[in-house]
């Protein structure tokens, strides 16, 4: 109930004094039925059911009096008109106020994804490092949904509570005995229920690591679906997603059970208590028999209340959950060193003018490990030159680009920017400056236009032909249908390997950058397509700074230095041929495996 707290204290701040609005609103409504109940009591009295004068229902002579200057059918007509009159005003206020709650909760939760959108795009690459994209996913999706319906929830039972206890005073005057006999049955009931919010969480807490899985599964299997087709291994999916339909359908089957559960014993419960309500009246307390009708209608309208409040409980131990999830969420993304989002309009793009330069620096992914992934290393990359970086897998290469973008910090040592530490804040401004090109290249679902704006979104048509022409890809784009509206599918997957990555290189020359860093961007091509982006590659040269991490180490020829790293160390640096000609380097060590194959 805790995380459930600091979520209402979130409505709060969003809200500020609306949310209490409603609230007010509905103690209203509740003021306007009762007084309803006395109306329609002082009808029955026009007619002659029970005896108006006899005082066992309050205020109905009070009510009558000015009645009595009219002719009893007029009376009963102009008291009916009035009843009415409540009547709609309250269904047309009750309305009022519940699309006014239904408001504040739709948009608290847009609020909430907001806030967490924004927070998760601020935290650093090392939050990213430790979360799988499913579990973001899931979090922003289905936990994100079950906190709407328990915060929807929540305040529906605030709402219910202030009736149910305004129905509970007008009881309380007709009849305090009465009343409080009800209400010690009904809190004695609600401790037995209390079983029932507990096994509520149980399947609250079994749904959330069931959706989890669906999303992480779901997500694994359509990445992997060429490898699942090419090795027949649909059924063995298939088979894990039946099983797991299974058991999502017997957690959302068993919660519904015990809701109905529940509800069945409050049922059963109310015959039992009216039962007992009727004879303690009668044999007891002598009741009026007008009095006994009119707190019987009273409380045959209040004690379902009960059973709903009782059910909304149980809805909200069930989301619990879920508001657990997105507090788990985040405590992770504020212990990632939260830096602030700089939009390109308003981050001041910096030029490399000397050099980048890396001293003596350390870094591990994990605090705890001995081990490594970059240490003692201390380099010189010269602005406007070309550097490339080779190794082993697993020797840092990506983990030294990492560290110049600013995605992670060095656990010793510092990167210096033309003699500046780089620091979270120029570190934004450097990745303004950034062009960067995965192994990987990813495209969104979209045109090529629209795939270019998420790079420069002022860019004009001739800035993205001047790109195409500079990544060799110009003609390859005219070919198309549609031209730069053409829409290449998710990944670009109607793009091939090679097609897709000159497409990003376009994207980040697009950027007009200072640093150019290739991470591996030929290493899946084929020899024309790589031959092609070399060539792109080299009318670059001399303007901008370029870092290229590459396998294929014949394609490394006109680098102005070579950086080797083995095992996280600095083990070689120099040009292409003084590295191939050193006696026993680890450069000519991988040069002759390749020329070897």
């Amino acid at each position: 109930m805790a995380n459930l707290l600091i979520y209402i204290r979130k409505l709060h701040r969003y809200a500020g004094l609306k949310l209490y609005v409603p609230l007010v609103g509905i103690m209203i409504i509740s003021m306007i039925e009762g007084t309803g109940f006395f109306l329609l009591a002082a009808m029955l009295g026009l007619i002659g059911l029970f005896d108006a004068s006899s005082g066992a229902i309050p205020f109905i002579s009070t009510i009558l009096e000015p009645l009595r200057k009219f002719p009893a059918e007029h009376a009963f007509v102009i008291t009916l008109v009035i009843f009415l009159v409540m009547w709609t005003g309250q269904a047309l206020l009750y309305r009022y106020f519940t699309v006014m709650n239904d408001r504040i909760s739709h948009g608290f939760v847009k609020y909430l994804r907001l806030e967490i959108y924004e927070s998760i795009m601020r935290a650093n690459w090392s939050f990213f490092l430790k979360k799988r994209r499913s579990d973001l996913i899931h979090t922003m999706t289905s936990e994100l949904h079950r906190v709407n319906y328990g915060v929807y929830v929540f305040l529906g039972l605030l709402l219910m509570g202030l009736f149910t206890i305004v129905q509970i005073v007008i009881a309380l005057w007709l009849s305090v005995e009465l009343t409080v006999t009800i209400l010690l049955c009904g809190i004695a009931l609600a401790l037995y229920s209390r079983k029932f919010l507990k096994q509520s969480r149980a399947y609250g807490d079994q749904a959330t690591a069931l959706t989890q899985a669906y999303m992480a599964g779901m997500t694994d299997h359509f990445n992997g679906i060429k490898e699942i087709k090419s090795n027949l291994m649909e059924q063995q999916h298939v088979s894990w997603f039946r099983m797991l339909c299974e058991k999502m359908e017997r957690n959302s089957v068993q919660f519904s059970r015990l809701q109905n559960r529940s509800t069945l014993y409050h049922k059963i419960v109310s015959g039992f208590l009216i039962s007992l309500f009727m004879f303690i009246s009668v044999v007891f307390y002598q009741v009026p028999a007008e009095k006994l009708v009119f707190i019987i209608v009273i409380f045959s309208r209040l004690w379902p209340r009960f059973a709903s409040i009782q059910n909304r409980w149980e809805q909200l131990a069930q989301s619990l959950p879920a508001f657990n999830s997105l507090i788990e969420l985040e405590k992770d993304y504020k212990a990632a060193k939260v830096a602030e989002i700089q939009l390109a309009s308003q981050t001041e793009n910096i030029c490399v003018e000397r050099a980048i330069e890396y001293q003596n620096v350390y870094y591990r992914y994990d605090a705890n490990q001995k081990d490594y992934a970059l240490q003692d290393i201390s380099l010189r990359m010269p602005a406007n030159s070309m550097t490339a970086i080779v190794g082993k897998s697993g020797a840092g290469k990506s983990t030294l680009v990492d560290l110049l973008i600013g995605l992670i910090e060095p656990e010793k040592g510092q990167v210096l920017i033309d003699g500046m530490p780089l620091d979270a804040e120029l570190a934004m401004r450097l990745r303004g400056s950034v062009g960067y090109v995965p192994q990987d290249p990813f495209l969104f679902h979209s045109t090529i236009r629209e795939n270019f704006y998420a790079a420069a979104p002022h860019a004009t048509d001739e800035e993205m032909w001047e790109a195409l022409r500079f990544a060799a890809s110009d003609e390859l784009i005219r070919q198309l249908h549609h031209g730069l509206d053409t829409v290449i599918g998710e990944r670009g997957i109607r793009l091939s390997g090679g097609e897709r990555q000159r497409i990003v290189l376009a994207r980040a020359i697009l950027r007009k950058p200072a640093i150019l860093i290739l991470d591996e961007a030929t290493s899946a091509l084929d020899s024309e397509n790589e031959a092609i982006i070399q060539e792109s590659i080299e009318r670059m040269r001399g303007s901008m700074t370029i870092i290229v991490i590459a396998h294929r180490l014949s394609t490394l020829r006109h680098a102005d230095q070579v950086i080797v790293l083995d095992k996280g160390r600095l083990v070689q640096q120099g040009g292409y041929k003084q590295l191939s000609t050193e006696m026993g380097g680890l450069f000519g060590q991988l040069l002759e495996i390749q020329e070897a194959k």
